[in-house]
């Protein structure tokens, strides 16, 4: 019997790791675009722009006009959240220059998509975003826009350069494509600053990263290269690359080989083996969900971008002894911990697809290793690395994104009031009230 509703199943199978079908979006907004919509903005660099005028941004009316793709962020949140709706704005949507066309939203089939939208109730901020998991530029619409434009923020988000399930053919060599995606977050990021500016005749005077998974990685690469960019970042559940490890290829593997037998007898010996592998005591509830829809192709496709020349099982990949040739291609996208802007990183303790103990608890340690970094570390017992699964288990599970929100409020009075944020915490699920909607982080 399967351990989440068809539905739930279906949506974040689709949505994470799939290409999902695309609506027409760029007929629509030129059908929809007055003459005097966004007269004199340009995106700088950009192939193509469309541009809307839209009377509410967010994706209560962004769903039905056609300007957002609801596939791409299917299964990222809870059922209960509760979103803001009816900002006014324009939005413009377009690519940059690319050869690779795996992002088919718009009609377009050409990547380095983007979308941008500027609120007519301007704050003042900018938040760039890059979607988690190997989805689109929509992605971050629901759990991320949202609320930012409602804040009164300028948002703008990368589709990363590549898309889709077989993200890894693009580029030449390994790891080309996890360099792109960084590459289109600092692109888009200095575009959308000169069209903030040509819109509110000003640049913004705050710059936030966000992102979750793929793009809260997205959100530590840029607050260790590119900081002067942006003011602090909230990185939830980021991926983890080192060198060495740990990383995907450390302990993938591991779970692969072992819960076969598990599953099977239950034997004690490969749930120790699971457990080794960084899999959490009580989070067996999720094996089967995680095996069945992540482990095996996230070790398939991301193996095939750092190390394609491995023809063997992936159960029986052994980085450690893979050539340094692969090694190196990891390399080029590692993370040092090395922040220089305040940054926030949340993460789950059951956590089935990038274990805490491999991963945000490794990148805390490699940031506290420089003295005084600007940072703040809430793991988050009982939250799991997908949120549409809280609906199946509201008993056992509690969502991520609203502290997720709490940390982006911390983040501003720190770094526009100098107000720090509570001291890094392991926050115990609550056991009452509405976790899908609120959090505290003390």
């Amino acid at each position: 019997m399967p351990i989440a509703r068809p539905a739930l199943t279906a949506g974040i199978a689709a949505g994470a790791l799939t290409a999902a079908l695309a609506v027409p979006l760029a007929a629509q907004a030129d059908a929809r675009r007055s003459p005097g919509c966004a007269p004199g903005l340009a995106v700088p660099g950009a192939e193509k722009q469309v541009a809307a005028c839209l009377g509410d941004l967010t994706t209560a009316g962004t769903a039905g006009s056609g300007h957002t793709v609801p596939a791409d962020w299917a299964g990222l949140h809870a059922a209960g959240t509760r979103n803001p709706s009816g900002v006014p704005g324009i939005q413009l949507d377009g690519y940059f220059p690319d050869t690779s066309t795996f992002n088919t939203n718009n009609g377009w089939n050409h990547d380095a998509q983007f979308v941008i939208r500027l609120p007519e109730r301007w704050n003042g901020g900018l938040v760039v975003a890059g979607p988690p998991g190997n989805r689109r530029q929509y992605a971050n619409d629901f759990t991320i826009s949202d609320w930012a434009l409602a804040k009164g923020y300028a948002y703008a988000a990368t589709d990363k350069g590549n898309s889709g399930t077989e993200f890894y053919k693009d580029g030449r060599r390994p790891g080309d494509a996890v360099v792109e995606w960084n590459e289109r977050v600092t692109q888009l990021t200095r575009a959308a600053k000169k069209v903030v500016a040509q819109r509110y005749g000003r640049t913004p005077r705050r710059t936030y990263a966000a992102g979750i998974s793929n793009g809260g990685y997205l959100v530590r690469w840029q607050l260790e290269n590119r900081p002067e960019l942006y003011d602090g970042g909230i990185d939830a559940e980021g991926t983890l690359w080192r060198a060495d490890g740990p990383n995907l290829f450390t302990y993938l593997p591991q779970v692969l080989r072992a819960y076969p037998s598990y599953a099977a007898t239950g034997a004690p010996s490969a749930h120790k083996a699971l457990l080794n592998a960084g899999l959490a005591p009580g989070s067996e509830f999720l094996w089967p969900f995680h095996n069945q829809v992540y482990w095996e192709l996230t070790q398939r496709i991301y193996r095939a971008e750092f190390d394609p020349a491995y023809t063997g099982e992936e159960a029986a990949y052994n980085y450690a002894a893979r050539p340094k040739s692969v090694h190196r291609a990891v390399a080029r996208v590692a993370l040092t911990g090395r922040i220089r802007k305040p940054l926030i990183t949340l993460h789950g303790t059951y956590d089935t697809l990038l274990p805490i103990t491999t991963d945000s608890d490794v990148y805390a340690e490699l940031v506290r290793a420089k003295r005084k970094a600007p940072y703040r570390y809430y793991r988050l017992e009982a939250a799991n690395h997908v949120d549409g699964l809280y609906d199946s288990f509201p008993d056992r599970l509690r969502p991520l994104l609203p502290c997720m929100r709490t940390a982006f409020t911390a983040l501003e009075s720190w770094t526009q009031h100098g107000t720090t944020p509570p001291k890094s915490a392991t926050l115990p699920r609550p056991t009452s009230g509405d976790p899908v909607n609120t959090c505290s982080l003390n």
